[in-house]
C-alpha cells in the first residue's frame, strides 16, 4: 500500500480498515447485504455521501468488487473479495470481545459466528512448496 505509516502490520491494517466504518460495512456484506439502500438501512446510520466514499476506497484497496446490476440508472450490488472475507475471523473476534466486555452489545447471530473462510496460500508459502 502507498503511503503506509510503516511496515506494521498492525498499523497496515489500520490504514486499510481503520475508520470508523470500513468494517461496519464489511459486517454487513458477509451478512449478506449487497446494496446501497441496505447499508444506509443499518442501525449505524452512515450518511450517503460517507458510505460513498468509503464504498470507492474499499473497492479500490481491494476489498470489494461493484458489478451493475441496474443500467439505467446505473446502480451497482457490492461484493467482498477473497481480502475481504478473510477479514471474517477478525469481525468474529471483535464481536466476542465487545460481549465480553462491552455491556448491552448485541449477540452477533449464530450463521455469523459459525461461518469459516478458506485462506489462499499466503505469499511466502508460494515458491516453499
Amino acid at each position: 500500500m502507498e503511503n503506509a505509516r510503516s511496515g506494521c502490520p498492525i498499523a497496515s491494517t489500520l490504514d486499510l480498515v481503520g475508520d470508523r466504518w470500513s468494517l461496519i460495512i464489511l459486517r454487513d456484506m458477509l451478512n449478506g447485504k449487497r446494496r446501497y439502500s441496505e447499508f444506509l438501512a443499518s442501525p449505524e446510520r452512515i450518511t450517503t455521501n460517507v458510505l460513498a466514499d468509503r464504498l470507492s476506497q474499499m473497492e479500490r484497496f481491494g476489498l470489494l468488487e461493484r458489478s451493475a446490476y441496474q443500467s439505467r440508472p446505473k446502480r451497482y450490488e457490492y461484493t467482498p473479495t477473497e481480502m475481504g472475507r478473510a477479514l471474517l475471523p477478525l469481525l468474529q473476534q471483535m464481536s466476542l470481545w465487545a460481549n465480553h466486555y462491552v455491556p448491552g452489545t448485541l449477540v452477533p447471530p449464530e450463521t455469523f459466528m459459525k461461518r469459516r473462510i478458506a485462506f489462499g496460500r499466503s505469499r511466502g508459502e508460494e515458491n516453499a512448496a
